[in-house]
């Protein structure tokens, strides 16, 4: 890796942990001053106060431009045009610029509905026409976009225009993506005065929901509350054998809670927890790879999930309860795999735990900060027991965690003066930083909004399906390799929410429609969070892992070799989008009872360690191949016994379609049809599926609705009956059946595999240990 590479990799680094560090006077006082006023917009925004006074109401679009511009003023005034140089007049000007455009959409709303999407422009002397907002549009677009490219970097920037050209010269695609190309007006008036592009849901989620969250986290941090979590970490485990390493996974999944950036996590929990995985053992890749890997899981963990749980829930049409409910059961057990990784490693280096007299007492570290739990159990309480909405019980939360604090601060000093200046101090400080750690996230939601905009306008996700209809056929591991390939190649260079958004804006809809072709109905959450999960693993994948040189460079470790341990460590979340996408009891969906779902925890759970035990070659004793195969064939069962059991018992039977006409079907028997619709683009492929108990009797296809006749040696769609079933379902005349089979009523449950799983473990386990013993024995 180039010198070059590396030092813009750090500088990006820097830029992200502390955007105003080369800022100084005055010129930091101003940027101070406007993140603190943005701050307080937004918690005015979420309050109730504006309904009780009946004054300071903002509507959706409004509001969602009043945010962007606060981020696009402060972008300016902080990142200037190139590294070498500083914030120039010139910088001030694009900065004013670009809150003048975000401002015009706030004082001219209703004149903009008024004119349902028509661009003003202004006649001067007889004929000539000034295309106001055009300009205002256009311009509002290209400062966004060099937001963007001084903010988040230039990867983000190539796709958003790639994506703007497409919209305009949409003509000249090729025929299987190709629409009528949209107007310049059409496309920045789409763009830019709409609430379907740049302030479409994505921002929409920010103003609501993200903003409110990140602020949370500064003003938690800034209150001391990082430090109480790493320290009640180091409390909880630090004795243990690998205790640091366990400590900074404890450590950054207690500020992943309510962090979104990776980097950011890493470098606070990792300058603390590296250096003391060294001393006790831990070589310096393996020491960053471990902070790594438990800084980028942070992301996956509820209530923020790198704040792209709130766009998640917009997106699918759900409450953001429902997303922290389907999310929870992964990201635990994935955690506790981590936890297990370092077990396996300590193990393997024979180490031990640190020394007692560097481990605080857990008694006093767990009552010293037992006031930061307040604001958290408010939010928790607020969004699962009472379920009130996000921005709700953000608010709340931040409300009382800024009184919680004041009341400790003035107990804590026996009321004196300086307590009210320490929590003053605290308050600004936060709000300082929570918006600052927005203006990236800010822009490049925005600028992710412009890709959202050009797939709806476009209809683009349509004619993806096609393309990788065309590619993928109705092989569904083409599939899911293509968009696990499509989500690290963009998280090389785009933030997380960044990368969720465009290529679930892309992807979401190919994958269930595909995927259903293929003979799988994949849930529309399972879908979602299998394209997060994988964005996410771009942060520890080389060669461009920013939270792996973040690592390296408190360790002082290789950061190649980093990334590629930290990526090795993160298989096993690598492993659990692919098994929640074809067992969704992984995400909680079609539990019956707490039983079924205590059965689900423990297997999941004792799946992915078994799983971790193969990958790592290590379970009492080093792994033998055969050994690691078996652990492999072990931890499928248990994650997905279902995929197990159809290798012996099939769920349908498959029927010869030349007798399609005659087989007479059970209604209490599922039947799956398989058919592949001819179209100018090539072969389209469908599943229909004929529930149970859809008839009451016995039936044939004609009681479906449905003539099929014999041509060409294919069985296809001849007459479809007015008004049945079949044509209800979608079925079209000249549709060919490939596939006809009905359910297997005879299968065993899938329950069977567990106790042939757990039994094969306790086997190859004891004979793990017995080698051991031996070889101790020996010795």
């Amino acid at each position: 890796m180039s010198q070059i590479f590396s030092e813009k990799v750090k500088d990006k680094i820097n830029e992200d942990l502390s955007p105003t560090k080369n800022l100084t006077g005055l010129h930091l006082k101003i940027v101070a001053a406007i993140a603190i006023i943005w701050s307080l917009f937004q918690l005015w925004y979420a309050s109730p106060f504006p309904f009780i006074f009946n004054f300071g109401m903002f509507k959706g679009l409004p509001a969602r431009a009043i945010h962007l511009g606060f981020a696009l003023t402060l972008a300016f005034l902080i990142y200037p045009i190139s590294k070498e140089k500083k914030i120039s007049v010139f910088d001030i000007l694009i900065s004013f610029i670009g809150a003048f455009s975000c401002l015009y959409i706030y004082f001219f709303y209703d004149q903009l509905v008024d004119r349902g999407g028509v661009l003003l422009s202004v006649v001067i002397g007889d004929s000539f026409k000034l295309p106001i907002e055009l300009i205002i549009g256009g311009f509002g677009i290209i400062i966004l976009l060099e937001a963007t490219r001084r903010a988040i970097g230039l990867p983000l920037v190539i796709i958003a225009i790639c994506f703007l050209l497409f919209s305009y010269f949409g003509r000249y695609a090729p025929e299987i993506i190709s629409h009528g190309g949209l107007s310049l007006n059409r496309l920045v008036g789409f763009q830019w005065l709409d609430q379907e592009a740049i302030f479409g849901i994505p921002i929409g989620v920010s103003v609501d929901f993200i903003f409110l969250f990140v602020l949370f986290g500064a003003l938690l941090e800034t209150a001391g509350g990082g430090k109480y979590f790493l320290d009640l970490a180091f409390a909880m485990v630090g004795k243990m054998r690998g205790g640091p390493a366990k400590a900074a996974i404890l450590g950054s999944g207690m500020t992943g809670l309510i962090s979104g950036s990776s980097i950011a996590n890493t470098v606070t929990t990792g300058t603390f927890t590296i250096p003391i995985m060294k001393k006790t053992g831990f070589s310096k890749e393996k020491a960053g790879a471990i902070e790594v890997s438990s800084s980028v899981n942070g992301q996956i963990m509820p209530p923020v999930m790198g704040a792209a749980a709130f766009v998640m829930a917009s997106f699918i049409g759900v409450t953001y309860f429902e997303v922290v409910k389907h999310a929870f059961l992964p990201a635990i057990i994935s955690y506790i795999a981590l936890f297990y990784i370092s077990h396996l490693e300590a193990l393997k280096l024979n180490l031990k735990g640190m020394d007692d007299a560097d481990v605080p007492n857990l008694k006093k570290t767990f009552l010293s900060g037992l006031h930061f739990l307040i604001p958290i159990f408010v939010l928790i309480y607020m969004l699962v027991y009472l379920r009130f909405t996000a921005s709700y019980s953000i608010f709340y939360a931040t409300i009382s965690l800024i009184l919680v604090n004041l009341i400790y601060l003035l107990i804590k000093n026996s009321f004196s003066k300086d307590s009210l200046k320490i929590w003053f101090n605290q308050t600004i400080v936060g709000f300082e930083k929570g918006a600052l750690n927005m203006v990236g996230v800010g822009i490049a939601i925005a600028t992710a909004g412009i890709i959202v905009g050009a797939v709806g306008s476009t209809g683009l996700s349509t004619n993806l399906i096609i393309v990788i209809e065309s590619i993928a056929k109705d092989n569904v591991t083409i599939l899911l390799f293509l968009t696990i390939i499509l989500c690290l190649l963009l998280g090389m260079g785009l933030p997380t929410t960044a990368n969720y958004v465009v290529v679930a804006s892309l992807m979401a809809t190919v994958l269930v429609d595909v995927g259903n072709a293929s003979g799988f109905i994949f849930p529309l959450i399972a879908v979602h969070l299998f394209v997060f999960y994988f964005g996410l693993m771009a942060d520890v994948t080389p060669p461009v892992g920013l939270a792996s040189y973040a690592a390296a460079a408190i360790s002082g470790g290789d950061p190649l070799k980093t990334g590629l341990q930290a990526f090795w460590y993160s298989l096993r979340t690598g492993i659990l989008p692919i098994v929640f996408l074809f067992n969704h009891e992984l995400l909680l969906i079609g539990i019956e009872n707490i039983w079924h779902a205590l059965v689900v925890i423990t297997t999941s759970l004792a799946g992915i360690l078994v799983f971790t035990s193969a990958t790592q070659g290590w379970f009492i004793n080093k792994l033998k191949w055969y050994e690691i195969i078996i652990f492999l064939m072990i931890s499928i069962s248990l994650l997905s016994p279902e995929f197990v059991l159809n290798k012996f018992y099939p769920k349908y039977k498959y029927q010869d379609i030349n007798n399609i006409n005659s087989v007479i079907l059970d209604p209490k028997k599922e039947v799956r049809f398989k058919i592949t619709r001819p179209s100018p683009y090539g072969e389209r492929y469908k599943l229909f599926v004929i529930d149970k108990n859809s008839f009451e009797e016995e039936y044939k296809l004609e009681d479906y609705g449905i003539s099929l006749v014999r041509k060409k040696n294919k069985i296809i769609v001849d007459n479809l009956k007015w008004n049945g079933l079949a044509k209800k379902s979608g079925f079209e005349i000249g549709d060919y059946i490939s596939e006809l089979k009905i359910e297997n009523s005879s299968r065993p449950s899938k329950q069977v595999i567990y106790p042939i799983a757990i039994l094969l473990l306790l086997i190859f386990g004891y004979l793990n240990y017995r080698r051991k013993d031996k070889l101790t024995t020996r010795t």
